[in-house]
């Protein structure tokens, strides 16, 4: 692979902006990322907000950006992107049916390639994501998604946990009615920001379009699954995975609904497939159960219509032979990822409380001011404010590390891509 020369400045262009990721990713200014971008895409509602989130960017009082944009309004964005190339890495994110070959397209042309998940909704793109990953590899480019939750504290230390046998013991294999790894992910369709409703556009609700649950969202949940269990360890799709069951529902959207979170008077034409009357069946909700290397594994994306509290949640639990290893994110946590230590029985708590103030003593090397608390039937990791970033940041953080990569394209770890088609394999077949 070719490195990019570290004089070399990368110059980002943004292709088709359809999700808010897409700025997330210019939040902060980087160094050796020049301030002038480019963007290639129609003009229209998309492009417009995107334009609006990074100019609030270079606005802010603290810490302004000073990003410079050539804009290029086209209905053939790919095209002209892929002819005039006026830089050397492209953002991805927004609809998600089509990105794996807008991506492709990008690759193709010489360009490296930074893609919000998900890169493929259906089973039928394998092929094209395997293929994609290839035309990177011969070309000597990096095609890295954007994995963000690898960067939450929470997930950091519950794997550091997990990894530690004095803590954990070895991973219960369970069954597919109690597994061995346990994730529910609950998100909200209708959010109010500043008592201002936030709108999402009609295709956000087209499944044919964005994919269920477990398509989108989901990859995470997926991801973090090896991540966890076995870090470094290249995984082989079909011959270490198989699913076991998968159930999906839908949460029903009323007219009046509908129309408040996007403002729109009807249900348009796209969406006819699933309204009935004045309701929307919206199948955002998913449940996919299935086996790697032989660890029973379920996990839960849904989708609810409101929060009463407005957080979204996120409960993950590995069962391990001395312990259970948790990371809850409810109401009283305050809607705060927390992580909790449950020890198996009253027999071993002592040695695995002891075991676990040994082990957040060496995380302190990397990780100051960690701490432990006593629950009475388990122990709290304390995790200080200062690592709890918050979703927005991590995007700078997953751009950090891609940077990494186009300096030294032989750094990115062999098992990211056969890691990368295992988890497509998961979330898209389920």
């Amino acid at each position: 692979m070719v490195a990019m020369n570290d004089s070399t400045e990368v110059r980002l262009i943004t292709l088709d902006p359809a999700h808010f990721h897409a700025a997330l990713v210019q939040k902060e200014m980087l160094a050796g990322v020049a301030r002038r971008c480019a963007i290639f895409a129609p003009l229209g509602p998309d492009l417009r907000q995107h334009l609006q989130r990074i100019e609030g960017f270079n606005a802010r009082p603290v810490n302004p950006t000073s990003w410079e944009i050539d804009v290029h309004c086209t209905p053939q964005a790919v095209e002209r992107m892929c002819a005039e190339r006026p830089g050397n890495v492209v953002v991805i994110a927004g609809r998600n049916r089509g990105k794996i070959g807008k991506i492709a397209a990008a690759l193709e042309a010489g360009l490296n390639v930074l893609a919000d998940k998900p890169w493929i909704i259906d089973s039928a793109d394998l092929p094209a994501l395997e293929a994609a990953l290839d035309l990177a590899g011969r070309k000597g480019l990096v095609a890295y998604d954007m994995m963000t939750e690898r960067y939450e504290i929470s997930t950091i230390l519950q794997k550091e946990l997990v990894q530690a046998p004095a803590v954990f013991g070895e991973t219960v294999p369970g069954s597919q009615a109690e597994p061995g790894v346990t994730m529910e992910s609950v998100h909200h369709i209708m959010k109010t920001v500043a008592g201002v409703p936030g709108l999402r556009p009609a295709f956000f609700f087209d499944v044919g379009e964005q994919g269920e649950g477990l398509a989108d969202v989901g990859t995470h949940l997926v991801d973090l699954v090896p991540w966890t269990l076995f870090p470094g360890q290249a995984i082989r799709g079909p011959q270490e995975i198989e699913i076991t069951g998968v159930r999906r529902w839908p949460t029903v959207i009323g007219a009046e609904q509908f129309q408040r979170v996007t403002g729109l008077a009807g249900f348009p034409d796209e969406l006819a497939p699933w309204v009935s009357g004045d309701r929307l069946d919206y199948f955002c909700n998913t449940q996919v159960s299935y086996q790697i290397r032989g660890v029973h594994v379920r996990l839960d994306v849904l989708w609810n219509w409101e929060s009463p509290a407005g957080g979204d949640t996120h409960h993950a639990t590995y069962r391990g032979t001395r312990s259970r290893i948790e990371v809850r994110q409810g109401e009283k946590e305050d809607y705060r990822p927390e992580v909790y230590v449950a020890p198996n029985g009253s027999r071993n708590r002592g040695e695995v409380a002891a075991a676990l103030r040994d082990h957040i003593a060496r995380l302190r090397g990397a990780y100051p001011g960690l701490g432990c608390e006593d629950m009475g039937d388990e122990l709290r990791v304390s995790i200080p404010d200062g690592y709890r970033v918050g979703h927005e940041a991590h995007f700078a953080q997953v751009l950090a590390q891609f940077l990494k990569y186009l300096k030294s394209p032989a750094a990115m770890p062999a098992w990211e891509r056969p890691n990368m088609l295992a988890k497509y394999y998961v979330s898209a077949s389920g």
